[in-house]
């Protein structure tokens, strides 16, 4: 005897997406402002390092002022450019042309004061006495760059425990908002179960009865409300065992014997009979015989009795239903309504309606899903819209 797994139910795995695009979502915002805040906080540091740079920068520039005053005054006795060795620089006469240079970086950006480019910082500073024609003085230094380790250190520790904590409250978040609908879905689900056990004994003892009443005693009129009767304590019965199927599957222990499919799907045929000659639909059966597999019978027996029921259901009037049989595989055909390839990808979803003028709680094909991957079975749906749909279940 053999105890069927436990899934994660339909429910669980609406939650579950929900809190993922929930928490991506959340993420997303959380690292924007995240970023944000570090480009603040990047300037900020900067801004703090070009402050302290200023003054050291201002002395250097200083002490090339008067060199190029001394090179201005004796030119024609000394014409060597000044040099240090503790910084680069450069003159630009007015019109932003270079005069010298012994910068490395070549960008130079007279209209700024002091900035960062690439590894290097440049001082830019305007003369009041246009010595050798200098009108812009600039002064290089390189960047070592102990701030930009600083800054990176801070934004990986402190940023990343900041975006933790937010995902954590982010998560808890959502689960506090997600409580209350938790709650409303626990009691739906009681409900539905305490539902489904009240419903047992009486649609069992209305088919009961029905099967007794001698039907060739009735005149036309109470025949025709007796199948009517009939006709909605099968649906009944359908539905009820959807129900039970979905609130315990989880807690029936799964009994796999030796099914004849070949009679199955005929008893099953014979059941919704009547159902489908309300709609006039002709029940075609191409049944190969003796073709049996190792299952639970009750969980086969929802997966044919929901695949027909949703034939007939969204079937026209006076169209077909075909049922074939073979060594390993069975397909249902119908002549219905069909569906849109988009449709097709969701059919199997809990709750999932395509025709809302159709009865029913859309749990019947997420049953069908459910059993098919507990016993390794695939199903494959072609279907046309106004055409038909056809479902083939092999192993």
């Amino acid at each position: 005897m053999l105890v069927s797994k436990s899934k994660v139910t339909s429910l669980q795995k609406s939650e579950r997406k929900t809190l993922i695009s929930f928490l991506l979502l959340y993420s997303f915002f959380a690292l924007v402002i995240l970023f944000f805040s570090a480009f603040l906080y990047y300037n900020l540091q900067k801004d703090v390092m070009l402050r302290e740079q200023n003054s050291r920068l201002r002395e250097y520039s200083n002490e090339l002022i008067v060199k190029l005053r001394k090179l201005h005054e004796n030119f024609s006795d000394m014409r060597i450019y000044p040099r240090s060795s503790h910084y680069n620089s450069a003159i630009y006469d007015s019109s932003n042309k270079e005069i010298f240079s012994t910068l490395k970086e070549k960008n130079v950006d007279l209209n700024k004061h002091i900035y960062v480019i690439g590894n290097k910082i440049h001082y830019v500073r305007i003369l009041e006495q246009y010595y050798l024609g200098t009108m812009y003085l600039v002064i290089e230094i390189n960047d070592n760059e102990k701030w930009l380790s600083f800054f990176k250190l801070k934004v990986l520790s402190y940023g990343g425990i900041l975006f933790l904590i937010l995902l954590i409250a982010g998560y808890f978040l959502l689960k506090m908002l997600l409580r209350p609908m938790r709650e409303s879905l626990y009691l739906l689900d009681r409900f539905i179960k305490d539902t489904t056990h009240e419903l047992n004994t009486p649609v069992s003892a209305i088919l009961m009865n029905i099967e007794t009443i001698p039907r060739d005693e009735l005149n036309a009129k109470s025949a025709k409300k007796l199948q009517r009767i009939d006709i909605a304590a099968r649906t009944i019965s359908t539905i009820y065992n959807d129900l039970t199927y979905v609130a315990l599957k989880n807690q029936i222990e799964s009994k796999d014997e030796m099914v004849n499919l070949s009679v199955l799907i005929r008893e099953r045929g014979e059941f919704f009979k009547v159902i489908s000659a309300q709609k006039k639909i002709r029940c075609q059966m191409d049944l190969r015989e003796d073709v049996s597999i190792m299952i639970d019978k009750n969980k086969i027996t929802r997966v044919i009795d929901n695949l027909i029921s949703n034939a007939i259901k969204y079937n026209k009037k006076g169209g077909f239903v075909h049922i074939a049989l073979e060594k390993n595989y069975f397909l249902i055909e119908d002549s219905g309504i069909g569906m849109e390839k988009k449709e097709l990808r969701e059919i199997f979803e809990r709750y999932s309606r395509f025709n809302k003028s159709e009865g029913g709680f859309g749990i019947g094909l997420s049953i069908v899903s459910a059993i098919a991957d507990e016993y390794n079975l695939k199903i494959d749906v072609d279907s046309k819209r106004h055409i038909g749909t056809k479902v083939k279940i092999s192993w």
